[in-house]
């Protein structure tokens, strides 16, 4: 890999000449401006203001503009000796814990690549130290025509080192947060817990630049003559009216694209039952589905009621008349003497 900046760290009193190789490269597809009548190519001129007229990649240097609108020529020889330490020197002032850089601060990202055999000692030295401490490495420097801030770990066996903001670089998230008072019920929290365990871990290597491939696609069927993929229908959206369907519906849908056993479903909680309105949240007035229930409820006790007085007027008339019958038959015998006399005066 080439190096892109030469210097040292400087570690106490110990200095370990390193070279400056990028870390990252960018796979993105990038466009060149066309004329669109017949797909000659834009491009930009570098003319010179005063002589008008184009001038060649050596020709062109720094300059700084001042207030006036007066050009100072600002030289790579300049640029190389500032009266800085960091100028050629990657300047370790602090060794802290990982967790105390915010990942807004994270920029670019670099190797420092040992410069020749006397590096080697020093520099496996610094690799190690920084294993054995689990501690990163803070360091000033300065690239391209500015100190810089950097943050220097251990990867495999290379050092890193990571371009940092300075933290006045750093916005406050003023007036990003809602400024609405939101509830957030533990039952949603229990099912965006089951979306997460559901979802799980990744791993990174297994993710991909979709866009890019597909945007490739486009360029090799354009090349080959042919009419461009159709692109997938969108998926369907719309405000979400009720969360918790939306997080179940998530969670189920996660677990399908896992494959997942459909028995782990009833780990995710249900939704919540619909209160019915008390007389006293809909002010004193009584619910027309309550009021319903009452009403059957008066319709279906109704006949219980009228059988039952059927049953008692049967119930006193059956009274009455063995009552009746018990008198008739103890009025019988009293005719008894009336006959005796009749039957004494027939004698005489």
């Amino acid at each position: 890999m080439r190096s892109i900046w030469n210097g040292a760290i400087s570690f106490g009193l110990v200095s370990i000449p390193i070279k400056l190789v990028n870390a990252t490269e960018s796979h993105s597809i990038s466009f060149r401006q066309i004329h669109t009548e017949d797909n000659g190519r834009i491009r930009y001129r570098k003319v010179c203001e005063l002589e008008d007229r184009e001038v060649s990649q050596a020709e062109i240097g720094k300059g700084y503009e001042d207030a006036d609108g007066s050009i100072i020529p600002i030289t790579d020889d300049d640029l190389a000796h500032l009266p800085i330490p960091t100028a050629r020197t990657i300047e370790i002032v602090a060794f802290v814990p990982g967790d105390r850089i915010d990942p807004l601060q994270m920029d670019a990202a670099y190797y420092l690549a040992a410069s020749g055999a006397p590096a080697a000692k020093p520099y496996t030295l610094l690799r190690e130290a920084l294993k054995r401490s689990n501690k990163i490495a803070i360091a000033k420097y300065a690239l391209r025509g500015r100190e810089r801030l950097g943050m220097l770990r251990v990867v495999g066996d290379a050092i890193a080192m990571h371009g940092l903001l300075w933290p006045d670089e750093v916005r406050a998230p003023e007036g990003v947060a809602p400024d609405t008072d939101v509830t957030v019920r533990d039952k949603e929290l229990d099912l965006a817990d089951a979306l997460m365990d559901t979802l799980g871990e990744v791993d990174l290597d297994d993710l991909h630049d979709e866009y890019r491939e597909a945007l490739g696609e486009v360029i090799a069927a354009k090349a080959a003559g042919e009419s461009p993929p159709e692109a997938p229908e969108p998926a369907a959206g719309g405000k979400v009216l009720d969360l918790m369907a939306a997080l179940e519906n998530s969670v189920r849908a996660a677990r399908e694209s896992r494959g997942a056993e459909p028995a782990k479903e009833a780990e995710v909680s249900p939704l919540a039952r619909r209160r019915t309105t008390t007389p006293k949240e809909t002010g004193g007035k009584k619910s027309t589905s309550a009021a319903t229930k009452k009403a059957a409820a008066k319709k279906t006790t109704a006949p219980k009621k009228s059988t039952t007085a059927k049953q008692t007027t049967q119930k006193t008339t059956a009274k009455t008349t063995a009552k009746t019958t018990a008198t008739a038959k103890k009025t019988g015998p009293k005719k008894t003497p009336a006959k005796k006399t009749t039957a004494r005066k027939r004698s005489a």
